[in-house]
């Protein structure tokens, strides 16, 4: 009898369950499992969309870039004339001197606004103007060279979170800030204040014009 009762006893101790600190422990370590996993998860997942949208940004910036510099790179030695007024004595305009009501602003006429066969009824040159509005680089133009009274600009966005730009004209000695001249510049610069990536500086040269030669003291 002696040898049955242990055997059951035996019997009845291996067919029992786990214990409540065996089943504390398991709920624990799976516990920080999951966590560890959900944080991994979730530092994938957030990497990805911050490249996303860094990708995205550098994009933008990059446009926009072709895109001043396509204009700038086809000055025309043109003045602008908005709105039926007198066309300006420069072919450069600042904010301060045109339609555009903001310090930080640039207006010019560009050559090869392409038009072929002269099938639509404009010219090939093109009223381009490029201001900040809302912390938003913008690019205007009209439909013609002249705008005729009460045209409306067509207004394109090209970088957002932008918190000033300025310009500078170089004359072939210095980078100057303002362009009084009744001349086009040898280059000229923009620098544009962003949010994430902080002051970004591009310098264009202007097609038609040469640098004028230096006086060096050996005379080379």
């Amino acid at each position: 009898m002696n040898s049955i009762a242990v055997s059951h006893r035996r019997q009845v101790k291996s067919s029992s369950g786990f214990t409540l600190l065996e089943v504390l422990i398991a709920i624990a370590i799976f516990s920080v499992v999951g966590l560890a996993s959900f944080t991994i998860f979730d530092t994938v997942q957030r990497g990805d969309e911050t490249s996303k949208l860094r990708s995205a940004r550098q994009n933008e910036l990059q446009r926009a870039f072709i895109l001043i510099e396509r204009d700038l790179s086809q000055l025309a030695r043109r003045s602008i004339r908005i709105n039926g007024e007198a066309p300006s004595k420069q072919y450069l305009q600042t904010a301060e001197e045109s339609f555009l009501e903001n310090e930080q602003a640039l207006a010019f006429v560009r050559h090869g606004w392409t038009n072929p066969g002269m099938l639509l009824p404009r010219s090939e040159l093109q009223a381009v103007a490029y201001r900040l509005r809302d912390e938003m680089l913008e690019r205007l133009h009209y439909n013609f060279v002249d705008a005729v009274v009460g045209e409306e600009p067509k207004v394109r966005p090209l970088i957002s979170e932008v918190n000033g730009i300025s310009f500078e004209f170089y004359d072939g000695k210095e980078w100057q800030d303002k362009w009084p001249k009744q001349e086009l510049p040898l280059a000229i610069a923009i620098e544009v204040d962003t949010q994430d990536f902080g002051l970004i500086r591009r310098q264009f040269l202007v097609a038609g014009e040469t640098v004028p030669a230096r006086d060096n003291a050996d005379g080379r």
